[in-house]
């Protein structure tokens, strides 16, 4: 196990890399947000959690990733390239003219199960899906990441509702909760916390970790994929940083919309390209 956590931890850092190497070749990339997600998206497709297969992306069996903070998942191209899912050349090729790979996924890349533009759906998306899986019978599970400024939206809590209701315990949400959305922290903007008591209010089971140590992330997720048939779906509230391990992003309140300099790119990453 020690030997595991050590290569995802390994991996995990590489991903970090990447997505630094990618904003510098596209600078209009969202990098704080994609900087935050780093260790779950490294411990769904590395730590055993997804069910999934690189080489078929719409296999019958794979697990269900429904990605709602898209434009704070670019951190997911290296990881869906090294699995498989295209060329790892394409990376190179970020925001070019006749590249799929864009600032806001869609479903043209391989691995994207959906269109991610407007935030705040995911859960809606994630929760037809799970039904449908529940009613086909299919053994499968749904899992929806998504940034907790995504919180501020109605239909965020629709969803919420509908997954208690129908007993979608084949659903599990991961919230990647670095504090902050576009322009301020969430909590200037609009409350979010208490997460756990609002989620158990309205009848989920609830975990809660820090969203950058790899064992609790990878245990986490694990256990609530695991848990049965209990009738409730179930909530990863994962505590991140935005802008995780770059100075400059950490200490900026509107780092979702700072563009780093190569300079700066280059101290973070100690000049490694």
């Amino acid at each position: 196990m020690t030997r595991e956590l050590s290569e995802l931890t390994a991996k995990a850092r590489w991903v970090w890399s990447e997505t630094l190497r990618m904003h510098r070749l596209a600078p209009e990339t969202r990098v704080a947000s994609s900087l935050s997600a780093v260790e779950i998206f490294t411990a769904l497709y590395y730590g055993g959690v997804l069910e999934h297969n690189g080489a078929d992306p719409r296999w019958e069996w794979r697990d269900r990733l429904i990605v709602s903070k898209g434009h704070g998942s670019i951190c997911l191209f290296p990881i869906l390239a090294d699995r498989g899912y295209f060329a790892m050349a394409e990376l190179d090729r970020i925001c070019q003219p006749g590249s799929f790979l864009g600032g806001i996924p869609d479903t043209i890349i391989p691995g994207y199960e959906t269109i991610n533009g407007s935030l705040g759906h995911g859960i809606g998306v994630g929760c037809g899906v799970a039904l449908g899986l529940k009613r086909k019978g299919a053994a499968r599970h749904v899992f929806v990441v998504a940034g907790d400024g995504e919180f501020c939206e109605g239909s965020m809590w629709e969803g919420i509702m509908f997954a208690a209701h129908h007993q979608l315990d084949n659903l599990t949400l991961v919230i990647d909760n670095n504090r902050l959305c576009m322009l301020d922290r969430c909590e200037k903007i609009m409350t979010v916390e208490p997460f756990e008591q609002r989620f158990q209010a309205f009848g989920w089971q609830t975990e809660r970790v820090d969203g950058h140590d790899m064992a609790a992330v990878l245990g986490a997720l694990s256990r609530l994929k695991l848990r049965g048939a209990t009738g409730c779906p179930a909530v990863l509230i994962a505590d991140t940083v935005k802008g995780r391990g770059v100075p400059e992003l950490e200490n900026d309140t509107l780092c979702h919309i700072r563009t780093l300099t190569p300079d700066e790119i280059d101290r973070a990453t100690g000049g490694v390209r």
